[in-house]
């Protein structure tokens, strides 16, 4: 049940990256990317498995995500899946 809703959250991400409440974004990236290495105010740090800058970083806006945090969450996602299959 879980993976569906992630799902949906991720479909809805790609279709309006602008309309992504920071809470949904939150559960995508401890979905694929498991806890928060970091977690202080408004921001979210996440490790990705790959070399170079293996971090993801969110930022609540109030409530909301900001889109190219969202746009650099799904790329995260696409090469997640690209480089070790459809699930972590």
């Amino acid at each position: 049940m879980m993976v569906a809703r992630i799902d949906k959250i991720v479909e809805a991400m790609r279709a309006a990256p602008a309309n992504v409440a920071f809470d949904d974004l939150a559960r995508v990236c401890d979905h694929y990317f498991g806890a928060a290495r970091r977690s202080s105010g408004s921001h979210r740090v996440y490790r990705t498995p790959w070399q170079g800058d293996p971090r993801v970083n969110i930022q609540n806006r109030s409530g909301s995500a900001k889109p190219y945090q969202v746009r650099q969450v799904l790329a995260a996602i696409d090469r997640l899946r690209a480089e070790f299959g459809e699930r972590p």
